[in-house]
């Protein structure tokens, strides 16, 4: 007697996990992680077997590889993304009486960097296809206060660069480009990093390359360099190895810094992972593109859309859901997706929205419409480098399966 053949039921009449169906995947599928290779390993275990641990050869060795791939004269590394985008914010002079202008929808690092200084953030609202800042709301909030824009380069897709620039060039500000999404994004064939005042990446694990936490400033101003440099390092004008090689024990503190050094350990880890940059970003690219291919006829579902000049990196995979085609709003779609170990999450709450910035500077909710509409509408899909295929094949069956049982 021969086999009965088996029949894969459709998507549009598969139970849902959270409805006791089985799920697409037996295990979760995160929607960010990092990748280590043994190179990698070796790389942090000759420097653990070395003579600096730290302030060492690393560092400079680091900075150069990362200034040199985005095009920029100088790299600054730092402990973390947020420490880069704090010391950025003390670089560009913010202090108490200033404002600076960002968007809503980041993380809260953006808007902090600013009150570390004593200066106030002011939001502006982001455009409704990238969800970057928009320049024309930025305009609008300029007073005689402001002093910088801090625009973020969502989700990987810069920023308008050219016409926040020209802003910015209007009124005698610094732009601090918030790229922690963006390390290999091209804005009209430059990459990000060499365009802006200064421009903040972030090394954290999910990110195109990881230190295990980490950041950098790159910058064309010598100025800002220097500075930079010295408020990383307690204010103090130089650091134990230039000292060292003088054979010198004298130094001087000249401003109020902190520490927020990079390790050698942490370099030494990012320098063997920045060979790889290219293949994670053209990974990051390939499943940009699968994704996009399947959502562009889905109903529900709204890719993200990428403007014509630009090649955005890829951090994050962000849709949004066309809640009038569907019969639940985003929580039941994020817990079904979740439900198929679908590691689904959202970016971002909008700052203004989180309590202590309500409760110190009476936001209400609605300030910004775009941007909270964008929010409440919200899933980040999986997206990192190291995603297989049948990754990518699971999510698109989860995203079809969830998205067909809500439909109206």
């Amino acid at each position: 007697m021969s086999a009965t053949p088996v029949t894969k039921t459709p998507a549009s009449r598969e139970m849902l996990a959270i409805d006791g169906g089985p799920p697409v995947r037996k295990t979760l599928l995160p929607y960010g992680h990092h990748s280590i290779e043994e190179s990698d390993i070796e790389a942090v275990v000759q420097t653990l077997r070395s003579d600096w641990l730290t302030t060492g050869p690393k560092i400079a060795e680091f900075e150069e590889a990362i200034a040199a791939w985005v095009g920029a004269k100088y790299a600054v590394s730092f402990s973390s993304g947020t420490s880069a985008l704090h010391a950025a914010a003390f670089a560009a002079g913010l202090q108490a009486g200033d404002e600076a202008i960002t968007s809503p929808l980041t993380f809260a690092a953006t808007a902090n960097c600013v009150l570390y200084q004593g200066a106030t953030p002011v939001f502006a609202d982001v455009s409704p296809d990238t969800l970057n800042l928009d320049p024309q709301a930025a305009a609008a909030r300029i007073t005689s206060r402001t002093r910088a824009i801090l625009p973020v380069d969502y989700a990987g897709h810069p920023a308008d660069l050219d016409a926040i620039l020209k802003l910015a060039g209007q009124h005698g500000l610094i732009v601090i480009e918030d790229a922690c999404h963006a390390l290999g994004a091209e804005y009209r064939k430059r990459r990000v990093g060499s365009l802006s005042h200064m421009t903040v990446f972030s090394f954290h694990p999910v990110k195109h390359l990881t230190t295990g936490e980490g950041g950098m400033v790159t910058t064309d101003n010598p100025e800002h360099a220097e500075t930079l440099r010295r408020f990383r390092n307690h204010g103090i004008s130089s650091d134990a190895r230039q000292r060292q090689s003088l054979g010198q024990w004298h130094y001087e503190m000249v401003l109020l810094g902190f520490n927020y050094r990079l390790t050698d350990i942490a370099c030494a880890l990012g320098l063997e992972q920045s060979k790889r940059l290219d293949a994670n970003l053209a990974r990051r690219r390939q499943i940009a593109a699968r994704y996009a291919s399947a959502f562009r006829e889905m109903p529900g579902v709204v890719p993200p859309q990428v403007r014509s000049d630009v090649n955005p990196a890829w951090h994050l995979y962000p849709i949004r859901l066309g809640l009038q085609q569907l019969s639940a709003g985003r929580g039941e779609v994020f817990c079904a997706l979740r439900a198929e170990n679908i590691g689904v999450n959202v970016h971002y709450i909008p700052v203004h929205r989180h309590p202590y910035y309500r409760d110190r500077f009476g936001y209400q909710g609605g300030e910004y419409p775009v941007a909270e509409d964008a929010y409440e509408r919200l899933i980040s899909l999986p997206m990192f480098h190291g995603m297989t295929d049948a990754d990518v094949e699971d999510v698109l069956h989860a995203v079809t399966k969830v998205i067909r049982h809500f439909s109206r």
